[in-house]
């Protein structure tokens, strides 16, 4: 069984749901925001819908106030940086849209790896 990471976050979201790991990704979330100093609080409770659009808030806010903090985040999570510079900044509401992608792909990996080996 190998690791296929969703396309889109709304998929990876499903995902989580439908293998009962979504809890756990919201932890691991939590987990490793607050260890980089940013913190989230995700209830068990916050919907899929809910996490999405607060963690895309959450990036734009960090883009456009906090980069150093942004970039401390990514390290901390383990964002590969070759998948950070294939970005396109051009737009920042897309681009935070892109990065909190990355950052739920990475998080869903580890919870993924955990709940697998």
């Amino acid at each position: 069984m190998t690791f296929q990471a969703p396309a889109t976050t709304d998929q990876l979201l499903h995902e989580a749901e439908s293998i009962q790991l979504y809890g756990k990704l919201l932890e691991q979330i939590n987990k490793d925001f607050n260890l980089a100093n940013e913190p989230v609080d995700f209830h068990p409770s916050t919907s899929p819908s809910d996490l999405k659009i607060q963690l895309h808030e959450k990036m734009y806010r960090l883009l456009q106030q906090h980069y150093a903090e942004l970039l401390n985040l990514l390290y901390i999570i383990d964002v590969p940086e070759d998948n950070l510079k294939q970005l396109d900044g051009a737009d920042t509401v897309v681009l935070a849209e892109q990065i909190a992608y990355l950052v739920l792909r990475r998080e869903w990996m580890k919870v993924w790896f955990r709940a697998h080996y």
